[in-house]
């Protein structure tokens, strides 16, 4: 296959998904976005999984989202919400975050002579963001389309799987220790398993315990992975 633009935070499902397409196609690039999050060390940690996955890697700066829309991510004196709230979703969710960057990350690929990119949303086991679901990807990739006159493919490969089987595919790919000690999930900024108090660490850790238990009642060193890819054209 041809080349691939992978929208990468440096985090674990972005993590699992540049190795995924690494396996997959002849040209891989990365590409990041500093979008006014409370932590810049994701960036650093991104441009340094990229560097040694021998990865072009870019950054784009779209900070004019913090300033549009509210979030707990961007928002210093915002407290995080540690649960879904009833009937809505919790303010760690950045408006319009995914339409930005896969909209960006398109012309992106155009400019690099790529149609194909790959981006780690999953709505298996996520927080509720409506911008992580199956449907607006797929609304999204015609949208694209017919904005640019081209035939984008938006992959989605953990799309339909739970953080255990994300695990399970990054032991696969073998970068699960990577995955574990070198990228940044925790929404306090701290690496590896981070805080184990946010959402994102419970949801992390959570998964890591069930593929751990599933690998060691295999009795093997790992166990199979499904493909888990999730293509949209």
């Amino acid at each position: 296959m041809g080349g691939a633009l992978v929208v990468f935070s440096g985090g674990q499902d972005s993590t699992t998904c540049l190795f995924w397409a690494r396996e997959r196609f002849e040209q891989v690039r990365a590409v990041s976005f500093f979008y006014g999050q409370r932590h810049r060390l994701e960036l650093d940690m991104a441009r340094a999984i990229a560097e040694e996955a021998k990865v072009p890697w870019e950054l784009q700066d779209v900070s004019f989202i913090f300033r549009i829309g509210k979030s707990s991510l961007t928002d210093t004196e915002t407290a995080m919400d540690t649960d879904v709230p009833e009937g809505g979703f919790p303010n760690t969710f950045v408006p319009g975050r995914n339409l930005f960057f896969l909209s960006i990350a398109a012309v992106c690929a155009r400019e690099h002579g790529m149609r194909d990119i790959v981006t780690g949303v999953s709505q298996t086991d996520f927080s509720g963001y409506p911008d992580c679901r199956d449907t607006f990807i797929r609304s999204l990739n015609v949208s694209l389309n017919l904005a640019m006159e081209e035939q984008f493919v938006i992959h989605t490969p953990l799309m339909w799987l739970d953080k255990s089987q994300t695990w399970e595919l990054a032991d696969r790919l073998g970068i699960f220790d990577l995955v574990r000690r070198r990228t940044l999930t925790c929404y306090n900024g701290i690496p590896g398993d981070g805080c184990g108090e946010c959402p994102s660490c419970r949801l992390r850790r959570r998964g890591l315990e069930r593929y751990l238990e599933r690998r060691k009642r295999s009795g093997e060193g790992r166990v199979p992975s499904p493909e888990g890819e999730n293509t949209h054209a």
